[in-house]
């Protein structure tokens, strides 16, 4: 059931009188905000100055999480209202699937909390794989940097993640020829390796990325993963040579990358790899609770923390970390055009994280969900008082 009307019905849309200062960004707290690829392309609704977005608090710890960030976004003064559809993985939900790519549709953007895959029942649709499909929403992009504060093996990571995100063994055809026999196709099209393949070309040329590392397994599958580093290169020589381009098959990659993986900048990679080996990236950098994830499409986008974990031994304990909803609910606001409130929300998380080392148990502290949130605010309030924020 689609309920619509506004959960963060904010006082008026806000502006800034000056900017931050410059001299209170750090590099680090920089890096810490994603770089989001703009949405001159889709087709956002809005309203009085307001954007409408989608809603999808999904299981586990979404639901609170999500309440988390429209809490800081009416606080924040963000201009933005929420149609909520509660698309979950029960199968009471299952008609909430269409309803919920209609809302997408209608309002060109989504948050989203993580939906549950069954891997006991055959029969049961991924409801994250039929938004990616049905959305077209053909990049999966994770920005990996480590934070000052936050315990991990490796200083100095600051890697793109981008990971096609619609076809490969995604396809969920398979079948069981005869008991104990099962075929399952990889199905893999120029056309999208194509597109998957330029859209990493042109986030590092706008985002001064210098290497894009095509990851593959084409030694074994030399006709499905041999069309995917034959066209990567295509487009690197001929459209991008001003770009460094290498290439690294997976398992190599994965051992790189819990060795050294500085040596990254930008990694693309077909859908399965790319699942696995972000969910490696995040666990270098603190883990699943600090990572957000953007699923980019011509037209829709779809946000969501970076490792698709639904938290559901965590549910109800405020002990969950939400940074990674927080992130993904900023990364949100930059595709939207909302910089100020971005930036503004994002560096608030980055002073509880380093300035406060405001921790929950995940990486090392001892904070409740909603004493994080709680700095957060704080900082927001500080940050506002300080520069003058005024409702127009």
């Amino acid at each position: 059931m689609v309920v619509t009307g506004t959960i963060c019905r904010a006082v008026r849309s806000s502006v800034m009188q000056s900017a931050m200062s410059s001299t209170s960004v750090t590099p680090d707290m920089m890096r810490f905000r994603s770089s989001v690829l703009n949405s001159t392309a889709a087709k956002l609704n809005r309203y009085g100055g307001r954007h409408s977005v989608t809603v999808l608090p999904g299981d586990g710890i979404g639901p609170e999480m999500l309440e988390h960030v429209a809490k800081i976004f009416t606080f924040a003064q963000v201009p933005v209202d929420f149609e909520r559809v509660d698309l979950t993985s029960k199968p009471e939900s299952a008609d909430d699937l269409n309803q919920a790519i209609t809302a997408i549709k209608r309002n060109g953007v989504a948050l989203k909390g993580n939906i549950e895959t069954k891997f006991d029942d055959p029969q049961f649709i991924s409801r994250n794989v039929e938004l990616r499909r049905q959305l077209d929403l053909y990049a999966n992009v994770l920005h990996c940097c480590t934070i000052p504060s936050v315990p991990s093996r490796h200083s100095n990571i600051d890697m793109i993640i981008i990971r096609e995100n619609t076809e490969g063994e995604y396809s969920g055809l398979e079948h069981e020829t005869t008991p104990g026999i099962v075929e399952s196709l990889k199905i893999v099209t120029r056309t999208k390796i194509e597109r998957i393949s330029r859209f990493a070309f042109q986030y590092a040329k706008k985002y001064d990325r210098k290497k894009v590392t095509a990851v593959h397994k084409a030694n074994i599958q030399k006709l499905g993963d041999g069309l995917f580093l034959k066209v990567c290169k295509e487009i690197a020589e001929n459209e991008y040579p001003e770009i460094k381009f290498d290439a690294m098959i997976v398992d190599n990659a994965s051992m790189q990358l819990v060795a050294r993986p500085q040596q990254f900048d930008i990694m693309l990679m077909p859908n399965l790899y790319g699942n696995i080996i972000s969910n490696i990236a995040c666990g270098l950098v603190g883990g699943p609770g600090l990572v957000s994830g953007m699923n980019i499409g011509n037209e829709y986008a779809v946000f969501e923390t970076g490792t698709r974990n639904t938290g559901t031994s965590l549910a109800g304990k405020d002990a969950a970390n939400p940074t990674a909803f927080i992130r993904a609910s900023a990364d949100m606001l930059r595709y939207l055009g909302l910089d100020h409130h971005a930036n503004l929300i994002s560096d608030s998380l980055y002073r509880t994280l380093v300035e406060k080392r405001l921790h929950t148990p995940d990486i090392g502290g001892t904070a409740k969900t909603s004493e994080v949130v709680k700095s957060v605010l704080e900082f927001i309030e500080q940050e506002m008082e300080e520069h003058k924020w005024r409702a127009k």
